[in-house]
């Protein structure tokens, strides 16, 4: 069984900063409804036995509507919730651990922040998809290294699996990172720091009018 290859369009990334307890699934549910293609669950908290629960509530979801659900970090709670792949850093677990635990099937993205030559190992390591970022400022991650779009329209040429594109994306400022050829637009606070999650959400995906 093959992984399948992530959509284009908006990667929607949660914050448990954000995202008040047991508001997870309505608040995602209103992203979806304005057009993420692929939510990402991240937690930098230890999620306890009512956090795993609301995970797989939240995976059950992202099932019924065909949307993608990948997990930050965590191997073990992709396999217990039954996601559809997960998202590791520098200082994860192996990709090949990770693809040993969660099979073929998996999307396993890799964060390659500004680092092109370790975009071009985790490709042929087998990562389904690549990050780049942070593009401009970002209140997630404010220290983070600083990507440029002359790097992405590298990694384009180079490489043929989907690139992400993160780090203070806007609907303002996205459209420079898809001519540089970013198949999709990450956003945490541009999503979920939102009054109207649904319509905020619904901005960037009318980057995405092929989609």
């Amino acid at each position: 069984m093959s992984a399948p290859s992530l959509p284009r369009g908006l990667y929607a990334i949660t914050d448990n900063q954000l995202i008040p307890p047991g508001e997870l699934t309505q608040r995602v549910s209103l992203a979806i409804s304005g057009g993420a293609a692929v939510i990402q669950y991240r937690n930098k908290d230890a999620a306890g036995p009512e956090g795993i629960a609301e995970v797989a509530s939240l995976a059950a979801l992202c099932r019924q509507q065909d949307v993608p659900l990948i997990i930050n970090d965590d191997v073990e709670l992709a396999a217990a919730v039954g996601a559809a792949g997960v998202h590791l850093g520098r200082d994860d677990v192996s990709l090949q651990a990770a693809r040993a635990r969660l099979g073929t099937g998996a999307i396993i993205g890799i964060s390659c922040y500004n680092d092109l030559q370790r975009a071009r190992q985790m490709v042929l390591s087998g990562a389904n998809y690549v990050a780049f970022g942070r593009f401009y400022p970002s209140r997630s991650k404010p220290e983070a290294v600083l990507a440029t779009p002359a790097l992405l329209a590298q990694a384009r040429r180079e490489l043929a699996i989907p690139l992400v594109a993160i780090g203070g994306i806007t609907p303002a400022n996205g459209q420079a990172l898809l001519a540089a050829g970013a198949s999709l637009l990450a956003a945490i606070h541009g999503i979920f720091g939102q009054p109207d999650i649904a319509a905020a959400a619904r901005c960037y995906a009318d980057l995405f009018p092929d989609a």
